[in-house]
């Protein structure tokens, strides 16, 4: 949808609530040559189903357009009066490729307007006309007027046909909106996996190797706990066992701040426990040394 369809729809939600209606009174087709011959020239009838014949357009020859803009009260004992719309539009429209182009006409204050197509000085606005199939297609000529005050007008004039030209140019971004060709991913072909058998015993030997280590030197030594089990330094020795277990727990599942804060009261618990122990090591350190 161009830009003056859109201009006159918004034109047409006002004049809804506004009254007259817009409309053109003897609109006439003019073919000039080059030597300022007629070639053509008849007049254009309102009506749909009267569209006037096709016109073809040689690059010596100019198009001419002519009519008069009134405005049609509702009352029909209302004469209609001669104005001049806010917005007046030629558009040309190639049906195949979607190419439109609005030129806008100038309008006197007494309604009468005159438009002119000189193929040896085109407007920029109109579409490109390539050949296809050794001919080119025809352009859709209408005219559109819209008014503040008036409901807006649209009137289909004729098919227009033009000497070929350049296919319009193609956008920098053109080849964006088209689609793509399909991304073709490489990935690295997946990694064998080693034994079952050989992992497990890999990682039994990595967990529980140290620890076989460990308690095969303390097989060797001769450790004497009795006080291990007391009551004053079981709490100490089982608050540093939870710390341990606290680090397994924070490695499986734990997140940092949940740590500091369990850490927090294990570390108080530890450090109560840890004082009760070493009183209570010094007492019997004291009792053994009288006893000698």
């Amino acid at each position: 949808m161009g830009l003056a369809t859109l201009c006159l729809f918004s034109l047409a939600a006002v004049g809804q609530v506004l009254a007259g209606q817009l409309t053109v009174q003897s609109p006439r087709l003019s073919v000039i040559g080059k030597d300022a011959s007629i070639v053509r020239s008849e007049p254009i009838s309102l009506a749909a189903v009267n569209k006037a014949a096709p016109v073809h357009l040689d690059s010596t020859e100019t198009l001419k357009l002519a009519f008069t803009v009134v405005a049609k009260d509702k009352d029909p004992n209302v004469e209609s009066k001669n104005v001049q719309p806010h917005q007046t539009f030629v558009r040309f429209y190639e049906k195949l490729s979607g190419e439109e182009g609005v030129v806008p006409v100038r309008v006197t204050q007494n309604g009468k307007a005159k438009f002119e197509l000189n193929l040896a000085r085109p407007p920029a606005a109109l579409p490109p006309t390539p050949l296809v199939q050794n001919k080119t297609n025809p352009l859709s000529v209408s005219l559109l007027l819209g008014s503040y005050s008036h409901s807006p007008f649209k009137l289909e004039l004729f098919d227009l046909y033009l000497p070929p030209s350049q296919p319009a140019p193609e956008h920098p971004d053109e080849k964006t909106f088209h689609p793509q060709p399909e991304i073709q991913h490489t990935f690295r072909p997946a990694e064998k996996l080693p034994n079952r058998v050989i992992s497990g015993v890999g990682a039994l030997l990595v967990a529980g190797g140290p620890w076989i280590l460990l308690l095969g030197l303390l097989s060797h030594i001769t450790i004497s706990l009795p006080y291990a089990t007391s009551i004053s330094i079981l709490p100490f020795t089982l608050s540093l066992a939870a710390f341990e277990g606290l680090l397994v727990w924070y490695w499986a599942d734990l997140k940092l701040g949940e740590v500091l804060a369990y850490g927090a009261i294990l570390g108080l618990i530890t450090a109560v426990t840890g004082k009760t122990a070493l009183s209570k090591r010094g007492a019997w350190r004291v009792q053994g040394a009288q006893r000698k």
